[in-house]
């Protein structure tokens, strides 16, 4: 909201300067406002903000635009002689300047917001011919000129300027949608790039482990690289969908597990327990991070007794991901990782805090526990 209103500032200016002027005016008695008509003026003061905001606001759009600046001249042309007109002519409600305003207010409006202009001609249409007929009915044929001021005086007419908060406030709705797009389109690109961020070196280390093992001429190599290119196709090709079926991201984090499996020569204890409906679908490659991070911090630092336990199981509303692995005390890291940065920061932008990541350290045992909700 307030991004929004410091994007629009200029209708603020544009109240700032009409309403003073307004005062200064009916205090030279240039200008006579009604004080028994609060409704009428605040609409009539409004509507003039808004005319002097839109030339502020549109600025640099019109810096661009030669033929927007040459109708806007002519419009504020066509506005001088109108005024001349009418005072020349002195005749109360002239139709003829009512329907040149008209032009004038429609004409200034499309060169401003042409987008807004074009998306809402027929309800433009729709709201305002039934009024001009009104008022060319009353004018021209409901009597002479003191039975239409008569009927005037009887007749709300601030009716006529009623359209005018009405699109002022489909205006700003339509501001705040391209806002709220934006946004998205934002958090689109974001998590785009939070994707990409997935650390490559797992994929690196695979690819030493698999010449070491071409190398020796091992059976394990073919597997191998099976399950490297089903790691690969998934994280380049399903990694870019919004949602793929938990099964796929079972496969993948199995597949992670037993080419991590190959390359240690000590014994490791990895059990990976999932107990959910394999049909319900998650953003891909939302748990590798957590389990890269018990492999690098855990395993990775132990001699012997390694381990890491995995559950993935649901209940009525959320999924969890709980993991536990032992480490050794003796090398804490201290540094914060961009790989579990990344996750929080795209589990915000996911779940829009209807998550929860837990994280705990006891002694030598970590244990994380990811918690989403099935249906977001």
């Amino acid at each position: 909201m307030i991004e929004l209103l410091k994007k629009y500032k200029a209708f603020f200016i544009g109240l700032l300067i009409i309403v003073p002027a307004f005062i200064i005016l009916d205090y030279l008695n240039f200008l006579n406002i009604p004080r028994d008509q609060p409704v009428e003026v605040i609409v009539i003061t409004a509507f003039w903000a808004l005319v002097i905001a839109l030339p502020i606001h549109n600025y640099q759009y019109l810096k661009r635009k030669k033929k927007a600046v040459i109708g806007i001249t002519s419009l504020f042309v066509l506005l001088f002689f109108t005024v001349l007109y009418d005072s020349y002519m002195k005749l109360p409600d002239n139709p003829i300047t009512f329907i040149s305003l008209m032009i004038f207010w429609f004409g200034l409006a499309y060169f401003l917001v042409p987008n807004f202009i074009k998306k809402y001609w027929k309800f433009i249409v729709f709201l305002y011919t039934p009024l001009l007929i009104y008022f060319l009915y009353l004018r021209l044929f409901s009597g002479d000129l003191e039975a239409y001021l008569k009927v005037k005086e009887e007749t709300p007419f601030y009716i006529f300027f009623l359209p005018i908060p009405v699109f002022f406030v489909l205006w700003i709705f339509e501001q705040w949608k391209w806002v709220q797009e934006l946004k998205k389109e934002k958090s689109k690109t974001e998590l785009a790039l939070l994707k990409t961020q997935i650390n490559p070196h797992f994929f690196f280390n695979t690819l030493n482990n698999l010449y070491a093992l071409t190398v020796k001429n091992s059976p394990q190599a073919p597997e191998v690289i099976l399950k490297l290119s089903d790691m690969m196709r998934y994280t380049i090709y399903d990694g870019e969908k919004e949602k793929v079926k938990i099964s796929e991201e079972i496969e993948y984090l199995n597949n992670y597990i037993e080419l991590h499996k190959i390359r240690y020569k000590k014994s490791v204890e990895i059990t990976f327990n999932h107990n959910i409906d394999t049909t319900y679908n998650v953003p891909p490659l939302l748990y590798i991070i957590l389990l890269e991070n018990a492999f690098k911090h855990g395993i990775e630092t132990l001699t012997e007794k390694a381990f890491i336990h995995i559950d993935l199981y649901e209940d009525a509303n959320f999924i969890y991901f709980d993991i536990e692995n032992n480490f050794d005390a003796s090398e804490i890291n201290n540094s914060k990782g961009i790989g579990l940065q990344n996750l929080k920061r795209r589990l915000s932008l996911l779940y829009n805090q209807q998550h929860e990541l837990n994280i705990s350290s006891q002694k030598n045992i970590y244990k994380t526990q990811l918690k989403t909700p099935k249906h977001a």
